[in-house]
């Protein structure tokens, strides 16, 4: 494994690491996966407590995902999406529209690109309006991905800031900090009467914003929102790239609104953690302000659009959440995760307990930096992947955990605060 370790560094410049802190703590390499269990070439395993960055939702190599991508391989690979179709990306359009609501798929293969394909289509809706609306609003503390369209949108310092020269204008309003929202509306309102005529869209993460410290709000908060937008002729975007797919408890986080978005942007999950692939969802106003002479059209695109074996996998993990049940049954499973981890509340040094679904996640009350990086070494010497935000830890598994998984995590997050000096 040392000579793997070795060849990795020597070419390999990894995604959000400083990577001179491989020196001594150097990426693993993985042989083989199962279920919610990792296994290097030297046989240690390790619990993926995040699902690999919250893609995986039934397990590392499961069955009836891969038996469909291998279906597929053997007919059609891919196929360019501009004057082509295949089988799979219809029946998968058919279902989402059915299940989200909507009438229209825009598909490209990862969650920053459906963000851009939202903020896009957003613009240009307008310009086709005669409007030129130029800017969006976000959240504070939002985050939405690290192209530069995304990162524009997003409100957490850490990824954004060295890029500000190049992002575009953005104006953020407040996020809800507790079950009292009215101050955060007014100000919304307020900002709304001011600069509504220059705001195209505006870009949210239902419920939970994941990466902005894994921080969660009300539904009602985002139901008012909503409708103070739509008065201002503001288009909504709910980027459900995260909190899709069953992590708040129900298939998507905006069934727990009353008020639904223009375009809903989906990734992750979609194809349970085995190929890249994102969509936006979008009802037919929009699409129909696109339809006409080509010099309307909507001019972006992605080489692998659509692919065929993504929309296989993606296909066989909605029939999972049908045919299984997922949904109720992860309510059960979430009741279990709060019962036991729950009994961390003994830690005066831990605060800010919270769940939505099948994200559990609390804070480390500590003015020493970098807490959560402890908590990340120690647990893979206790064969547990925890990947914290600063000193957020957080709890995202695989759906398919058992109840004796989940009291393990709980038992050794315990034996390490035990140790853990704050």
């Amino acid at each position: 494994m040392r000579d793997l370790i070795e060849r990795d560094l020597r070419h390999i410049w990894h995604p959000c690491t400083q990577m001179r802190e491989c020196e001594k703590l150097p990426p693993i390499p993985i042989k083989e996966a199962r279920g919610v269990w990792l296994y290097d070439f030297e046989g240690r395993a390790y619990m993926d407590c995040v699902s690999s960055w919250w893609v995986n939702l039934f397990g590392h190599c499961n069955a009836q995902i891969s038996a469909a991508i291998k279906r597929q391989l053997d007919s059609l690979e891919h196929v360019m999406m501009a004057g082509f179709s295949h089988e799979p990306i219809i029946r998968l359009s058919e279902r989402l529209c059915a299940l989200a609501g909507f009438e229209k798929c825009f598909y490209a293969d990862n969650g920053s690109s459906a963000v851009e394909v939202a903020l896009k289509l957003s613009f240009h809706y307008h310009l086709h309006k005669g409007k030129q609306r130029g800017k969006f609003l976000c959240l504070e503390n939002s985050y939405h991905g690290e192209t530069l369209g995304a990162l524009s949108v997003g409100g957490v310092g850490l990824y954004r800031d060295a890029y500000k020269p190049l992002l575009l204008e953005v104006l953020s309003t407040s996020v809800p900090r507790g079950e009292d929202y009215s101050r955060e509306l007014e100000a919304l309102k307020i900002l709304l009467q001011r600069h509504g005529e220059e705001l195209c869209a505006f870009i949210l993460e239902p419920l939970v914003q994941c990466a902005g410290n894994m921080h969660m709000y009300a539904a009602g908060f985002i139901d008012a929102a909503v409708r103070l937008c739509r008065e201002a002729g503001v288009l909504v975007i709910f980027d459900e790239i995260a909190t899709g797919f069953g992590r708040t408890g129900s298939l998507f986080a905006m069934e727990q609104c009353e008020e639904k978005p223009d375009l809903l942007c989906l990734s992750k999950g979609i194809t349970g953690g085995f190929l890249p692939l994102s969509v936006v969802l979008l009802g037919d106003e929009i699409y129909k302000a696109f339809y006409g002479e080509y010099e309307k059209a909507f001019l972006h695109s992605h080489s692998y659009t659509g692919n065929a074996l993504a929309c296989a996998a993606a296909g066989a993990v909605l029939d999972i959440f049908e045919k299984e049940g997922v949904v109720e049954k992860n309510k059960k499973l979430s009741a279990f995760i709060a019962q036991e981890f729950e009994k961390l509340r003994d830690f005066d040094f831990l605060g800010n307990f919270r769940q939505r679904g099948m994200i559990y996640a609390f804070d480390i009350l500590t003015e020493k930096k970098r807490s959560g990086l402890w908590i990340y070494e120690r647990g893979l010497q206790k064969k547990l992947l925890l990947r914290p935000l600063g000193n957020t830890i957080y709890f995202m598994p695989p759906y398919v955990i058992t109840k004796e998984e989940i009291s393990y995590v709980a038992r050794i997050l315990r034996e390490l605060f035990e140790e853990f000096e704050p």
